[in-house]
């Protein structure tokens, strides 16, 4: 079971490229939830960022992309509520 090799369903980009499947090897020496594949630079994923089915890697990208939703209408009611007043300078009486 060393070399176990296995077709995965990648989610580590899936935001920003894709869901992508490729024939991987578990790294059991070092994890048994981590991956690598790739002939000339190996890749690796961990834990939540491989599936291997295509159905679990689906949900997961969906979980991902409801999450960064989520995240955006945060940081856009945070906007929403900013309000900007300028500072009069130290000894300024309101007067012009």
């Amino acid at each position: 079971m060393r070399d176990e090799k296995i077709r995965v369903w990648i989610t580590k980009y899936a935001l920003s490229g894709g869901i992508f499947c490729v024939d991987a090897k578990i790294c059991h020496e070092v994890s048994p939830s981590m991956v690598s594949w790739g002939s000339k630079f190996n890749q690796y994923a961990h834990g939540k960022d491989w599936h291997r089915t295509e159905e679990a890697a689906i949900a997961r990208a969906e979980e991902l992309r409801q999450a960064r939703i989520a995240a955006h209408h945060k940081s856009l009611a945070k906007l929403e509520k900013l309000v900007f007043k300028a500072p009069f300078p130290e000894g300024y009486d309101g007067s012009v």
